[in-house]
């Protein structure tokens, strides 16, 4: 068995449409769909707020880079193009992480290097596993303990919207 957390974003175009590209590329693995949320742009560069969602997905024939390469797959059909990095984007997928594998391989780091950071990652995160864990410098971390550690503003700034994302 394969589990893997997905975390999608999108801040051009059809955002939504986007996202719901993912779950429609992914629909006979998916596990769970959070609600949509919408934040502020992390990393620095000036750009209108991302909305984003996070997967649980589950497929007995995929390994860690199977999901990697799905992921990137649905990017190239949103015409994801890495100009800046965390700069606008139509489609972002990261595999935070799966099975619980420790990567150092730069092409697929797992856990992702900064999930414990991202609210936008933590809280869609929660609302499909309230009881999610992720390793972070060896240990495995309650999500929630996590996300008590950010600043209150990063979390607020991660807000729920009404649109949802449809297993079809």
């Amino acid at each position: 068995m394969s589990r893997a957390v997905l975390s999608i974003g999108s801040n051009i175009g059809d955002s939504v449409g986007h996202l719901q590209t993912v779950v429609d590329g992914l629909r006979d693995w998916i596990v769970a769909v959070s609600p949509v949320y919408a934040t502020a742009p992390w990393g620095g560069v000036e750009q209108q707020d991302f909305l984003n969602a996070t997967l649980i997905v589950d497929d007995p024939d995929a390994d860690s880079r199977e999901w990697l390469r799905r992921a990137q797959r649905l990017e190239a059909e949103a015409e994801r193009v890495r100009e800046q990095r965390w700069g606008p984007r139509t489609l972002d997928v990261d595999v935070v992480t799966c099975d619980g594998l420790r990567s150092d391989d730069p092409e697929l780091t797992l856990p992702h290097p900064r999930a414990h950071e991202r609210a936008f990652v933590l809280v869609p995160w929660l609302d499909v596993d309230p009881d999610a864990t992720l390793d972070v410098d060896g240990r495995p971390t309650r999500v929630d303990a996590l996300l008590d550690r950010l600043d209150a503003t990063e979390i607020a700034g991660v807000r729920r919207t009404t649109r949802p994302l449809e297993l079809r």
